[in-house]
């Protein structure tokens, strides 16, 4: 069972406190088990925003864990706890993976982990950290980063995309999105690692495109066009494109692609169907077309990203084997 500990000192930011409870302090055995061994670990009782929270281990428990999750820290001007960076730099000294949620980028940064290394954190916060950090390579364009031992997120909703990422990387891409559905949340958006990128499925609402994203997930085998989706939608591929850059950041045929190789990603992992089956199942064609745009997308070929994730997936959970 992997281990899970959530770093708390007074200072943290309860959102994304609470999103990493949520999914990884959650009795969800019903979908994965053995799920996550979750602990609070902290200098005592913590007082967080109103909320006042009682800890399951101190500080020096990081080192023992395989996941340590330092949540935004609320006062950028503020320096952090020495003791809370002795224990993140202990934990990761001992082989942790180690976790920022918005501006706990910053506890990362003073605890020198970042030094080399590209990191992002709220928009807000991206210059500062920068400037106060000129060793960390800052991107503000996106949800988060993944550095294999040390990933760092964007702010505030971004702190979900990331705690998804993780277990898409512990438990596979199935499970992942039946997390994100029990949260009613989309399971990708953009992530800012070439393994794991994919543009964002809208959330359902009240948008122009509402009916017709269902749709197009539905016929990823087919050989659609901006014309067909354009049709579909009942409005001119002029206005499509218009609203698809809106509601996903990128072009109809962009997000097209990307969510074929998303369904490759997942019937990799989750059926024994050959290579041939999923490129006619996904509408790449033929083999040859899926492995060239796989591995130009996701950064290894279709078999070797098959043999990582379906050892996650069906041999149960591991240490992520970048570490």
């Amino acid at each position: 069972m992997p281990t899970v500990a959530l770093a708390v000192t007074d200072g943290m930011l309860h959102f994304e406190l609470s999103m990493a409870i949520e999914v990884f302090g959650s009795d969800l055995t019903h979908i994965v088990d053995p799920w996550y061994d979750f602990s609070l670990c902290g200098p005592g009782a913590v007082r967080v925003d109103r909320f006042r929270l009682e800890m399951d281990h101190g500080l020096d428990y990081l080192p023992h864990a395989d996941t340590v999750i330092v949540p935004g820290w609320a006062d950028t001007d503020v320096d952090p706890p020495v003791e809370l960076l002795d224990a993140v730099r202990a934990a990761h000294s001992a082989g942790a993976r180690v976790v920022s949620l918005c501006t706990g980028a910053f506890v990362l940064a003073a605890a020198g982990l970042l030094n080399g290394k590209r990191a992002t954190t709220h928009w807000g916060h991206t210059a500062e950290l920068s400037r106060r950090h000129p060793d960390v390579t800052v991107d503000p364009d996106v949800l988060y980063v993944d550095n294999g031992d040390v990933l760092t997120s964007a702010g505030k909703a971004a702190a979900m995309d990331l705690c998804l990422h993780l277990v898409r990387l512990d438990h596979g891409s199935a499970n992942a999105n039946k997390i994100a559905r029990r949260l009613v949340v989309p399971p990708h958006r953009d992530g800012g690692q070439a393994q794991f990128i994919s543009t964002p499925v809208p959330e359902p609402g009240n948008h122009p495109l509402a009916e017709l994203f269902p749709w197009v997930l539905k016929r990823l085998g087919e050989p659609l066009t901006v014309e067909d989706l354009a049709r579909q939608a009942r409005m001119s591929s002029r206005h499509l494109s218009r609203h698809f850059k809106s509601l996903t950041g990128t072009t109809p045929l962009q997000w097209l692609h990307t969510q074929r190789i998303r369904h490759a990603q997942e019937l990799l992992e989750t059926t024994d169907d050959t290579i041939d089956t999923i490129a006619t199942t996904t509408g790449m064609g033929t083999s040859t077309t899926l492995r060239r745009h796989f591995h130009r997308t996701v950064g290894v070929p279709p078999d070797t990203y098959r043999r990582t994730f379906r050892s996650h997936t069906h041999a149960g959970p591991e240490r992520d084997s970048n570490r």
